[in-house]
C-alpha cells in the first residue's frame, strides 16, 4: 500500500503496477480529512455537487463559483490527496479561451490537482491547449451525464460496435490530445478492456467493470445516504439512517430537559442515554 503524499505521478505509478488505487467524490473539508485519512487516493469534486449539496436533480445546475470553492475547501482538508475538479455544464463547452481560462481557475483558486472535463474526440483542441496552458486533465468518456437533456435522461453508452468504438477512438483522440487520465463510466467492460489496451494513461472507472486501474462512486451512495443509487454501487454503510437516528435523538434529547441547559448539563444527558 501507497504511503504519503498522493501526486499524478504516483497515480502513474501504481497503475504501471497494477496496484489499483481508489476514489471518491468529495464536497466539504470535513468528509475530506477524513477519507484521506482512510487511505482513498483521490478525491473529485463532482458537479453531483449539484445533488447531493445544493439539492437539484440535475447536476448540470451546478454553479461555477461553488465548485471552485468547494474544491479549495477539500483540498484544504486533504492536502496529501489528488483532489480532482468536475468542470461544469457550459464552464469549457462555449468557447476554448474560456474553458482554459475556468481549467486555470480551478488549480490557480480551487487548489486543485487535476480538472475532469466531459469530452470527445472533436474537444481534442480544447484539451491540448489546457495541457499546453498547464492544466493536466483527466478526459471524461463513455456516458456523460451533461448530455443527458439531449438523450432524456442518463443512459449508458458503448452497447452497439459502433458505439464502442466511438468510446475507444473518443480516449484514444484525447489521450494524444494531452490528457494524464481518463475516466470511463457506463460501458461495458469489454469496451472498458479495450480503452486500456489502445491507452496508456490511468483510467478510472465507474459502472465500466473491475478492469480500470482506478474505481471512483459518489460518497453519499457507497455511505447509504441516497434512495435510488445507480445499480453498480457498492454500499458500504447507513450513515443516512444513523443521521436520521442522531437527530431524532437529539429533538428526544431537547423535549426532555427543556430550555436553558448547559453545554456540560448536554454532555451529562448523552452519557446517560449511552448507559
Amino acid at each position: 500500500m501507497h504511503t504519503g503524499p498522493i501526486t499524478i505521478k504516483t497515480l502513474r505509478a501504481m497503475a504501471r503496477g497494477g496496484e489499483p488505487f481508489a476514489c471518491l467524490t468529495c464536497y466539504d473539508a470535513t468528509t475530506a480529512r477524513w477519507l484521506a485519512r482512510g487511505g482513498v487516493h483521490v478525491l473529485l469534486v463532482g458537479d453531483t455537487a449539484a445533488e447531493m449539496v445544493l439539492g437539484f436533480s440535475r447536476t448540470i445546475d451546478m454553479p461555477l463559483e461553488v465548485l471552485i470553492a468547494l474544491t479549495a475547501g477539500v483540498k484544504r482538508g486533504a492536502p496529501g490527496c489528488v483532489v480532482m475538479a468536475d468542470m461544469p455544464f457550459l464552464s469549457y463547452s462555449a468557447d476554448e479561451a474560456e474553458g482554459v481560462r475556468n481549467a486555470g481557475r480551478f488549480l490557480r483558486d480551487g487548489m486543485a490537482d487535476i480538472v475532469k472535463v466531459e469530452a470527445d474526440a472533436s474537444m481534442a483542441g480544447l484539451i491540448s491547449k489546457m495541457t499546453r496552458a498547464g492544466v493536466p486533465v483527466c478526459a471524461h468518456v463513455g456516458s456523460r451525464p451533461q448530455q443527458s437533456a439531449l438523450t432524456g435522461g442518463y443512459a449508458g453508452a458503448g452497447r452497439t460496435a459502433k458505439d464502442a468504438q466511438r468510446v475507444v477512438d473518443d480516449a484514444v483522440a484525447l489521450e494524444q490530445a494531452g490528457a494524464v487520465m481518463l475516466l470511463v463510466e457506463a460501458v461495458p467492460e469489454e469496451v472498458t478492456k479495450r480503452v486500456l489496451e489502445a491507452t496508456t494513461v490511468p483510467v478510472i472507472g465507474i459502472g465500466a467493470g473491475h478492469a480500470c486501474h482506478g474505481q471512483v462512486l459518489v460518497l453519499q451512495d457507497v455511505l447509504g445516504m441516497t434512495e435510488n443509487p445507480p445499480p453498480f454501487v457498492v454500499k458500504l454503510g447507513d450513515v443516512g439512517q444513523k443521521i436520521e437516528e442522531a437527530g431524532r435523538a437529539w429533538v428526544e434529547l431537547v423535549a426532555k430537559r427543556g430550555r436553558g441547559a448547559t453545554a456540560g448539563e448536554v454532555v451529562t444527558k448523552k452519557e446517560e442515554v449511552k448507559r
